[in-house]
């Protein structure tokens, strides 16, 4: 973690999220990394109030990460056009979660962005998890 100038400890930027969230997609079974090179990651800090409101969520620091997009199984060679697949994840709910539970943020930044990416394959819960050990 960068150190300020006064000595004091800063919270990991949206970069440094970013690059652990890319490392664990490099690390993924080679079956599933064939079919993530359309998605997009984007870090920002928070959801916007539009995506909060439609989730019926009131406190932003609720979402850690959200799919937008078509769950592979659904697409179709007729969905020109469409916007690219997107996995968000929240920096500000995920550093709070962080701090909380005194996981490691590589672990907990691959935790979100598996669950995100088992969204975009359509996996169970279960599918999810065991995805997960296998990039641990």
């Amino acid at each position: 973690m960068k150190q300020s100038q006064s000595g004091g400890r800063r919270a990991p930027d949206a970069a440094a999220i970013e690059a652990i969230a890319i490392d664990t997609l490099n690390r993924l079974p080679a079956a599933f990394r064939a079919h993530l090179g359309a998605v997009v990651i984007r870090v920002t800090d928070f959801a916007e109030d539009a995506v909060l409101d439609e989730l019926g969520i009131e406190d932003p620091f609720d979402l850690t990460g959200l799919y937008s997009g078509r769950p592979l199984g659904e697409k179709s060679v007729s969905d020109s056009g469409a916007l690219p697949d997107i996995i968000h994840l929240y920096r500000r709910p995920i550093l709070d979660e962080w701090i909380a539970d005194g996981e490691t943020l590589d672990r907990l930044v691959a935790h979100v962005l598996i669950h995100e990416v088992g969204h975009h394959f359509g996996l169970s819960d279960a599918d999810m998890h065991a995805l997960e050990d296998d990039a641990g």
